[in-house]
Order: structure tokens, then C-alpha cells, then sequence
């Protein structure tokens, strides 16, 4: 039973209250896109038995993957790469709706236009229990989507892109020698160039340089292809959205880059009441970008600044890491296996309203922030001792924080509650409870800042990353086009819902005992 905004009657609360208490999945694997996949499944056979093991060799298997005795079948090493820029943004926007007029501009800001953009919220709508337990309200994320679709597509530099379109196109005639100069006097810096600067100088000094002149974006980090410059190749499209309870999280990319998007899967994991239900917890995000998997994970953690709360952070990542799986159709053999877990995808973002507060003992932290003194600040942040001592995000990457805790406002204001607040109940102590991680080689964070936009109590937070991606050398999909734009409640309702084939694939190492290990071909 259906009704507006694609709430569901109250008449099927008791179901839905069932299945959550129950942790009975109830379409957790489904998300919004706005193109349709058609993903080919090869049907299931035993190729050979033994015991209840088996592997799939569908009709297409060729000569581009190798057999090898003591890893199973791995395909050839792919050698050629794009360089891309990925836009990440974090808020938890405190269980308001967003009203009509909200800019976005302020927190999609970018030294430098991005290719990708993954953004995730938190409490998009309040956590009460209704809505955990109830329902799900799908109202707001639609109008989130809406806001965001309207801001990417019409960015105030559009203009400017399309100014230097012209120009680097007029450039390549004969007869314009003047604007041939204009446009070689801004070289683009590619990602082998950002990693040789980060050695010669530092990466203290690097960060620092990165932070302080923007302008190094705009000159040199252009897009690695004339198209993405172009306006009319700059519309970005929905790659997947999904909502659970307050958790949201929306992956856009650019019209061009389209095509070569696949694999999209979601997982959710709820880390709330009882450990499962969705008033805290994860989303995750699964693609493969040409042959480069990603895997985006936003969160909400426990919160709390009482003396172990940390602890219960650390178990809710500890789970997420673990509870977290995507189920993949059966595809043939020209491409390996997608990814199953967080760590089998190349490069990992993990961001979102972590909620790790500052160590207890920090009694001067009035006096820090009327001096802006971040660092002495951060010397206390739970995080970093968490992670520092082993406990949580090991072998993870954050970049250097020059700016202030994001966490926790008064509404409509640049005072914090601490500040302010005589009740010691209300009382919060400021924190980066707002942050983005990331692990995976060919990753170089360009930007880490924050929003200034006084919608909620906390203050959103941005990054900017330099991704390398790998290309195939044979490239073998279907072509997708950016469907025409949706606007209002359409924008969510009118968007296509991708259902995940519920079937496994198995490779065993044993494969050796059913496939001959030398070469067929």
C-alpha cells in the first residue's frame, strides 16, 4: 500500500515493524538510478563436481585470462589509466527537510570541477520511532536529490568552462596563434606529476601548498579530457541513491562517464537499537568504473562523550567492516569477479557523522577556540587516538584538519552550544565528529575543509581526491545514456530501482583439481 511521497500506509506498520525487529531483509538491496540495469546472467552449470564445490565457465571464456596453479584464474594486467577528480561531502543535516531555497552551492564549492561526487547525510530524517521502526518517509531524500540534481547541472561556472572550451578548441586551428599561447599557459598536472611535487617537497609542506592556493586547481587539475571540460558533457547523472532510516547516500558522475559505470550494488547495515535496526549505522555504495572498483561507505556511529563511547565506534566499524556484503549476479569470465567485501574493491571512501568526540581531560577547550589553536585541540580527538593506537581504521589515510570542529551548533548559528548553554544536560563539547577516510593506492587527497551553512547543528565537510582509474584495453559493455533530466517529487519516484540477482559466484582455490593447468589455447 502506497501513498504520497511514497510513504507506506500505516495500515502495514505492523509488517514493517516485524521485519525490522526481526532483521528481515525487506528490499535492503535495491537502490535508485536513474538508468536501468541490464545486466546479462549466464546461466549456472557444472563445468566439473567435486564433493559440492563447482566453477562456472561460461561459452566466452578466451584467451585473455590465465590459468595459474596456485591463485586460481587471475586475468592479464590492465596498463592504461585516467586520471579523474571525486568530490566527497558529509552532513548530518539533524532531521530537517530541506525547504526550496536551500543553496548547496556553499558545500558542493570545488577548487576545481569534479568528475564524481559522492554525498552522504545523516538524519535526513529525525530518529524517532517512528521512523525507525515505522515506515520509511522517502519525502526528503527526494527533495535532496532534487536540490542536488539542480546544482550540479546548473553550476554558475558553466560559463567559465565554456569559455575555455572555445578557447582550447579554437586553439588547434592554424589561425589562432594568440589563443594557442592563451591556452598552453596552464598546464594540467596529472596524477604521476602530484605524487613526484609531494616527494620533492614533502607531504606536510604538499598538504599546506594544496590548502593555501586554489588556484593550483583551476591552472593545472583540468579534467584528463577535452569532453569533460565541455558544458554540454558536464551534466551529471544519479548513479545510485539509497536511504536507510536517516542514512542517505547518492553517487552522481559525469554524462560522459556514464557508460562506463557497472556492477552498482548496495549494502546497509544497521548498528542501532538491539545492533540492527537503522537509526545508526551504514550504507555502502559498490562500482566499477571501467576496470577501477570502488566502494563508498557513509555512516552513522554511536554517539555519546561519555568515558567508552569510543569503544562502541570502534565495534560499529569493526561490524560494518564485517557485516557488510554484495551479492553480484553471475557474470562470464571476461572480467574477474566483482567485489564481495569493503576490502576487495581498489579504493574505499568511508565517510560520514562518526561521532568520535574529544578525550576527556581537554579543560581548556573554551580557551582553543576563541585562538583557533586546531592543533592542540586535535591532539585530544578520539579518533586519532583510536586509530593511532591500533584499535580502529588501521592502514586507513586522513587528511591533515585546518579547520574548526564541525560539531555542535546552535541552530542558525556560529556559536557553539559550549559557549553558550548553562544546562550541563545540553551541554556538548565541540568535535570533528564529521570526517572522511580513505584506503586504496591511487588516491591523493587536493582538498579537506568544511561548509559554512547554519541548516543544522552540524557543519558539513568536503574533500576533493585526484583518482587514478584504470582503463581496458577492450572495452566490453552496453552503452548507457543519461536518461532527460527529472525534477520535483519525480526526480526519486521516476527513477528506475535496480534489484540485485541473489546469486553467488564460488572460486575455490581447488579449481586446479577440476581444470587442467595447462594452457588450452
Amino acid at each position: 500500500m502506497r501513498t504520497d511521497m511514497g510513504k507506506v500506509s500505516k495500515f502495514s506498520w505492523p509488517k514493517v515493524v516485524v521485519r525490522k525487529w526481526l532483521n528481515i531483509p525487506t528490499g535492503a538491496d535495491e537502490f535508485h538510478s536513474d538508468y536501468d540495469i541490464h545486466g546479462k546472467v549466464d546461466e549456472r552449470r557444472k563445468s566439473c563436481s567435486d564433493e559440492d564445490h563447482y566453477v562456472f565457465v561460461p561459452e566466452d571464456f578466451s584467451e585473455g585470462w590465465l590459468f595459474e596453479a596456485a591463485g586460481g584464474i587471475k586475468p592479464l594486467p590492465v596498463t592504461d589509466s585516467l586520471n579523474l577528480r571525486m568530490f566527497v561531502g558529509t552532513w548530518n543535516v539533524g532531521g530537517k527537510s530541506p525547504h526550496h531555497g536551500l543553496n548547496l552551492s556553499d558545500w558542493l564549492r570545488s577548487p576545481a570541477p569534479a568528475d564524481i561526487y559522492v554525498l552522504g547525510f545523516q538524519e535526513i530524517v529525525p530518529l524517532n520511532a517512528g521512523n525507525v521502526l515505522g515506515a520509511e518517509d522517502n519525502g526528503p531524500a527526494a527533495q535532496w536529490l532534487s536540490l542536488i540534481r539542480q546544482a550540479l547541472n546548473s553550476n554558475p561556472s558553466d560559463l567559465e568552462l565554456a569559455q575555455r572550451y572555445d578557447i582550447a578548441t579554437e586553439a588547434r586551428t592554424p589561425s589562432s596563434p594568440q589563443l594557442e599561447h592563451q591556452a598552453s599557459v596552464k598546464p594540467r598536472i596529472s596524477f604521476s606529476d602530484l605524487l613526484s611535487m609531494e616527494d620533492e617537497i614533502g607531504k606536510e609542506d604538499f598538504v599546506t601548498l594544496l590548502n593555501s592556493n586554489s588556484s593550483l586547481y583551476e591552472e593545472g587539475l583540468a579534467s584528463p579530457t577535452c569532453l569533460s571540460d565541455n558544458p554540454k558533457q558536464r551534466r551529471f547523472c544519479l548513479a545510485a541513491s539509497k536511504q536507510m532510516v536517516g542514512l542517505f547516500l547518492c553517487v552522481w558522475v559525469r554524462a560522459d562517464l556514464y557508460q562506463h559505470i557497472s556492477n552498482l550494488k548496495v549494502s546497509c547495515v544497521g548498528r542501532g537499537i538491539m545492533g540492527y535496526l537503522g537509526n545508526k549505522g551504514s550504507i555502502s555504495i559498490s562500482m566499477t568504473l571501467h576496470q577501477t572498483t570502488f566502494c563508498f561507505v557513509c555512516t552513522h556511529l554511536t554517539s555519546g562523550e561519555k568515558e567508552g563511547d569510543e569503544i562502541r565506534r570502534n565495534s560499529d566499524v569493526a561490524e560494518i567492516l564485517k557485516r557488510t556484503k554484495f551479492s553480484h549476479s553471475l557474470r562470464g569470465f571476461k572480467e574477474p569477479p566483482p567485489p564481495q567485501t569493503i576490502f576487495d574493491h581498489d579504493k574505499i571512501i568511508w565517510l560520514g557523522d562518526l561521532n568520535y568526540r574529544l578525550a576527556a581531560g581537554c579543560a581548556d577547550t573554551y580557551e582553543l577556540l576563541k585562538k583557533n589553536d586546531w592543533q592542540t585541540l586535535l591532539e585530544k580527538d578520539q579518533l586519532r587516538l583510536e586509530q593511532r593506537a591500533g584499535r580502529v581504521f588501521k592502514g586507513w589515510e586522513e587528511g591533515r584538519i585546518y579547520f574548526a570542529p564541525t560539531y555542535k551548533y546552535l541552530t542558525d548559528s556560529d556559536d557553539y552550544v559550549v559557549q553558550t548553554s548553562k544546562s550541563k544536560e545540553k551541554r556538548r563539547n565541540p568535535a570533528w565528529c564529521d570526517r572522511i577516510l580513505w584506503k586504496g593506492e591511487g588516491l591523493k587527497q587536493m582538498w579537506y575543509s568544511r561548509g559554512e551553512s547554519r541548516f543544522s547543528d552540524h557543519r558539513p565537510v568536503y574533500s576533493l581526491f585526484s583518482v587514478q582509474v584504470n582503463l581496458a584495453k577492450n572495452p566490453n559493455y552496453n552503452a548507457r545514456s543519461c536518461p532527460p533530466t527529472l525534477s520535483g517529487k519525480s526526480a526519486l519516484t521516476s527513477a528506475c530501482v535496480a534489484k540485485v540477482q541473489a546469486e553467488e559466484l564460488l572460486l575455490i582455490p581447488r579449481v586446479q583439481s577440476c581444470l587442467n593447468t595447462t594452457s588450452r589455447f
